[in-house]
């Protein structure tokens, strides 16, 4: 009788009270997220979300910390709301043993059928265990469930010394919630390094020094052979040779895909289930995101590229055209206090061909970047660094990185000079806020828009900061408005005007025909005389001679601290006004004509200042109206560029007059 019902079923999604609903399998922070999207694009599609632990959906990227005292279970909790509606039915405890896939439907540890329009398996993972002789005595545990938290924190409170197996992200968190009450905590990695697959050798090494300051002993470049004991764990042998005495160890060495659903189903697997870019597995009804899925041949172990997956399948689902094309994997971080940043090919076995790397290291940060063909593509920040949030879009958009940047980079630790530090409030819309959630700092002013106006409606209304947290503090700054908005600057206006005015004398100049000389000496005026007499020649060209220099004693009322005559901005505008002017005094002295040579090469400068400059000064004049980051970097590349510009123009001037009168009558 389902299987009629449901092969009864029209193609598509469908939205009438009877219809039959789309069911996710997976209550973790990737299948909550696919349940809000399909409940935000459609409210009264029913949806049935599975979810074989009792608990209510929590963050379990933060069970480290829950099990450190850090967080209670209510925050563990607080920002994995489920939709508040009737069509939403929730199935905790109860596991999903099978896909009938010819039925189009599931069933339930508790026997039951469950018809889909759509399936969705955000199934996870589970820890992977080595297989090592003694892994399954008493003392041994993992912590990838809040069940796991429990037993740890029921464990934690008698037990004397604690081996954590693996080196990365959970087991140094682990290792340090362990240590709550006073337990000897030994950490064994079998790289050389921590966190092997995010950090170089270097930034590896600073993890090492913060990680012995707070007394967890490490051990590297080993591995432990086999477990001792024979009713509960009394310790653990090490390739090596050594023997070290413990009574509990937690095994922290990785995760595998839950595939088993899938595999039973006859879905395609590899290391995960495989999906297409619309999140779609072997089968066009059923849809695999988060841990447990397999796209281009990766699967991803962290919880950002599942969040993204979770809106694509929802989209698709709708009848939507949206694509996944895969991340860049982001971490962002504290392990154990020490903020830790990493992201695209930064290790030392990840460096593709052609890359560079540039390091700046003091005796409180690490950093690292790495360029490859003028562009950032990765990079490394152990340590506070406050334009991570740049940072991170830069190394995702793969912006390009001038070489002046670098050398100050090298030099300070800086791609980006100090004054450019801004507030959340200034950064472009698409740079990510939250990295755990994918959520923009676009995304977040349109939530702004509508009203939330605390850091809690924030996180409800977009989900920033509901993983690891780490972003909360940007959010504040948002709700509280820290920020204030950008004045206009002063007589921006007539500047405006006159760049808009130099900009098109530059591009008539460079575009225009040259002016014609006089056809007859009958003529009234004889017009060609201004470009062919010497002596108007000499008149006008030291007119010209005369508004550079001007020009760049009036830049000098920005550069030099002790030149303070006057008011800037009107010096400002009067510097655009001669630009305009030296334009004019070129067309009397050439004609309009660019010239050969060392006449054309003078020229051609002149023209891209003068085009460069416009630009800039209508910059300048328009910042205020652009958001504040994007016009500080427009300002600051375009008056560069005018500036470099500039530096060859008195040379060439010099040698323009030198020829003029060595090979003059």
């Amino acid at each position: 009788m389902v299987a009629a019902l449901a092969r009864q079923q029209v193609p598509g999604l469908q939205a009438a009270p009877a219809a039959t609903p789309v069911v996710v399998v997976g209550a973790g922070p990737v299948g909550v997220r696919v349940v809000q999207e399909l409940h935000r694009r459609a409210p009264h599609v029913p949806i049935v979300l599975y979810g074989d632990e009792a608990w209510e959906p929590y963050n379990r990227v933060r069970l480290s910390a829950y099990l450190g005292g850090e967080l209670n279970w209510q925050a563990l909790t607080r920002d994995l709301k489920l939709p508040q509606t009737p069509h939403l039915t929730t199935r905790f405890g109860c596991a999903v043993r099978a896909i009938d896939r010819a039925a189009r439907c599931v069933r339930d540890a508790d026997g039951m059928l469950q018809p889909y329009q759509y399936l969705v398996l955000a199934t996870g993972s589970r820890p992977a265990i080595p297989e090592i002789p003694g892994i399954d005595l008493p003392g041994v545990y993992t912590l990838r469930d809040a069940s796991d938290a429990q037993k740890l924190a029921a464990r934690r409170v008698r037990c004397r010394r604690v081996v954590v197996l693996g080196g990365g992200l959970l087991g140094l968190e682990a290792a340090r919630a362990m240590q709550r009450f006073h337990t000897e905590v030994c950490v064994v990695e079998h790289y050389d390094r921590l966190m092997a697959r995010q950090l170089d050798h270097s930034g590896a090494q600073r993890l090492y020094e913060s990680v012995t300051v707070l007394g967890l002993e490490v051990i590297l470049a080993d591995s432990v052979r086999r477990v001792c004991g024979d009713t509960a764990v009394t310790g653990v042998q090490l390739r090596s040779g050594r023997m070290i005495a413990c009574d509990t160890l937690l095994v922290a060495t990785g995760i595998r895909p839950n595939v088993d659903l899938a595999l039973h189903a006859g879905l395609a697997i590899g290391r995960g289930v495989r999906v297409d870019d619309k999140m779609r597995t072997s089968d066009r009804h059923i849809y695999a995101v988060g841990e447990c899925a397999e796209h281009r041949e990766r699967t991803y172990g962290i919880v950002a590229p599942g969040l993204e997956q979770a809106a694509v399948a929802a989209n698709s689902i709708h009848g939507g055209g949206s694509r996944y094309r895969g991340s860049i994997v982001a971490t962002r971080l504290k392990v154990l206090d020490l903020p830790v940043f990493s992201m695209g090919p930064a290790g030392p076995d990840e460096l593709p061909e052609f890359a560079r790397e540039a390091v700046y290291a003091d005796a409180h940060c690490y950093r690292k970047l790495v360029v490859r063909r003028g562009r950032l593509i990765g990079a490394i920040a152990i340590g506070d660094w406050p334009h991570l949030g740049r940072l991170q879009e830069a190394v995702l958009h793969e912006r390009y990185v001038l070489p002046w940047q670098l050398w100050r980079f090298k030099r300070s630790g800086e791609l980006w000079p100090e004054r450019e530090v801004e507030s959340v409030l200034a950064w472009p819309a698409d740079v990510t806020v939250c990295n755990c959630t994918g959520v923009t700092r676009g995304r977040l002013g349109t939530a702004l828009a509508a009203g939330c106006a605390s850091a809690d409606a924030l996180a409800a209304a977009t989900g920033a900061s509901t993983v690891c947290g780490s972003c909360r503090p940007l959010l504040a700054e948002l709700a509280s408005g820290a920020a204030a908005a950008i004045e206009p600057a002063r007589a921006w206006r007539p500047l405006l005007g006159f760049a808009a005015f130099a900009l098109l004398c530059a591009l008539a100049g460079l575009l225009a025909p040259a002016l014609p000389y006089a056809r007859s000496v009958d003529v009234a005026w004889q017009w060609d005389v201004l470009w062919r007499d010497s002596f108007w020649k000499q008149v006008s060209g030291y007119t010209v001679l005369a508004l550079v220099v001007a020009s760049l004693v009036m830049s000098l009322r920005k550069r030099w601290s002790r030149f303070s005559l006057g008011d800037f901005p009107l010096w400002r505008v009067a510097h655009a006004v001669l630009g305009a002017l030296t334009l004019g005094a070129l067309a009397v002295h050439t004609g309009g004509r660019l010239g050969s040579q060392l006449n054309f090469l003078l020229m051609s400068f002149f023209l891209a200042l003068l085009l460069v400059g416009s630009v800039a000064g209508g910059v300048v004049a328009l910042e205020h109206r652009l958001i504040p980051a994007n016009g500080r970097r427009l300002r600051a590349g375009w008056t560069w560029t005018h500036i470099l510009l500039a530096w060859p123009i008195p040379a060439l001037l010099i040698f323009h007059v030198l020829k003029t009168y060595y090979f003059g009558p």
